[in-house]
């Protein structure tokens, strides 16, 4: 079994995708074979997925699509919700096995999760449910915008209380009009107890491609195990 992280946020829409490509490009660069999963999308333009299309390119590992994304949604709403209106259990043993899978594939596996930590998947488990099951630990992509003080200390807790141990985080500017940026990324710098692995700038049509000079692989490394 290879190594492995999962990616979280602290809303929806904050960059996770854009980060898990970045480090699936960045562990790539350092000779590892890599691929990304995406255990559960919900949201699809024209019956594609855009995240699981992008993790896929950032791959360097082929791999089915049921072990990538074992669940898929249409609908851009809350994926227990979505799987509610197709007659669809999640399952996060079927996770589990698709996992470990992709583990014998590749040396890096990057498991993106869906929305925020603590979204719900069906009527008793959470997206911290995939990571507790997988025993990874988790980088937290933080949207750098008014309120997200408050999202990425309460998230950091979650994870905390979930029992897992925190890698890193991202600060990925997405509000180019943000007023004390660095003040703002200087407070949590100070609070959360794990590594800044990177800040990536304010970019109008961001690639993950262009990212992965903003984040520092050994800062992961660093991270006590």
């Amino acid at each position: 079994m290879g190594q492995g992280f999962f990616i979280t946020g602290t809303d929806t829409g904050v960059g996770k995708t854009l980060v898990a490509c970045a480090l699936l490009r960045a562990f790539a660069s350092s000779g590892r074979s890599v691929v990304g999963m995406k255990p559960v999308v919900a949201g699809s333009e024209g019956g594609r997925w855009s995240d699981v299309e992008a993790l896929v390119a950032a791959s360097t590992v082929a791999a089915p699509a049921k072990l990538v994304n074992p669940y898929a949604f249409e609908p851009a709403i809350a994926p227990h919700i979505a799987a509610q209106l197709t007659g669809t259990q999640i399952d996060i043993g079927v996770i589990a096995r698709a996992y470990a899978e992709l583990g014998e594939r590749a040396d890096v596996v990057i498991v993106e999760g869906v929305g925020g930590f603590l979204v719900p998947l069906n009527d008793r488990e959470t997206a911290a449910d995939i990571a507790r099951r997988l025993s990874l630990p988790v980088v937290l992509v933080v949207g750098m915008r008014l309120g997200c003080l408050s999202h990425a200390l309460l998230t950091s807790a979650w994870i905390e209380a979930a029992g897992l141990r925190c890698a890193g985080w991202v600060a990925n500017c997405i509000d180019p009009g943000m007023e004390q940026l660095d003040a703002n990324i200087d407070s949590l710098r100070d609070r959360l107890d794990f590594p800044l692995v990177g800040v990536v700038p304010f970019q109008d049509d961001p690639v993950s491609g262009s990212v992965v000079r903003f984040l520092s692989l050994d800062s992961l490394a660093e991270a006590p195990a």
